[in-house]
């Protein structure tokens, strides 16, 4: 995939948006195709990856069909999209895939794969205890992991660098920190849509 058809995937969710064809909130991507295709480069289609509630750019950059996509985002399923078939999994619950992930990747050491897992989270989910014990944990055992923080400056709406009294520019063993301005706000388009 292309950038440009990155953009042209998320405004296709976005007018289906207006139009309320879809039934469930959506989280767009948007800002950051130059950085997920740098990233995607590295990635093998066998390789595993965990992402969050804002996983469209995710899931297309890992072959994942775009009409499947765009009927599980119409049926309101953009929060959870699953595919196991292509090893894909998200979570609308913030750090939710961190355990799982950490799991994954130590199964996949002990079965000496040579497959990897890669770990998408936002820069806020970046400084939590649960990102810290799952980030030490892969980094002790060294497993096959790599952690990407998508880092917006923003946890749905707050400044990160606000909350914790500076700049969230973690960097470290097993984590790629690249920093974007989002597209799209928090949920939804930007406009008030009535259903």
């Amino acid at each position: 995939m292309t950038a440009e058809e990155l953009i042209a995937f998320e405004k296709e969710i976005a007018d289906a948006f207006e139009a309320k064809a879809i039934s469930g909130p959506i989280h767009l991507s948007g800002g950051n195709e130059s950085e997920l295709l740098r990233i995607f480069r590295d990635i093998s289609p066998d390789d595993w990856i965990f992402s969050t509630y804002r996983s469209h750019y995710h899931a297309l950059l890992h072959g994942i069909n775009p009409r499947w996509l765009r009927q599980r985002i119409v049926g309101g399923h953009s929060m959870n999209l699953m595919d196991a078939a292509h090893h894909f999994f998200t979570s609308a619950i913030v750090g939710g895939t961190l355990s799982i992930a950490v799991g994954t990747a130590a199964a996949l050491k002990r079965q000496n794969s040579e497959r990897k897992v890669w770990c998408f989270i936002g820069d806020m989910a970046s400084t939590t205890g649960q990102f810290h014990e799952a980030h030490q944990y892969a980094c002790g055992h060294d497993l096959p992991i790599t952690f990407i923080v998508e880092n917006n400056g923003l946890s749905t709406n707050t400044p990160t660098a606000s909350t914790w009294g500076g700049p969230c520019t973690q960097a470290g063993r097993k984590i790629i920190n690249y920093a974007y301005e989002r597209a799209y706000p928090h949920t939804g388009i930007g406009k008030w849509v009535q259903f």
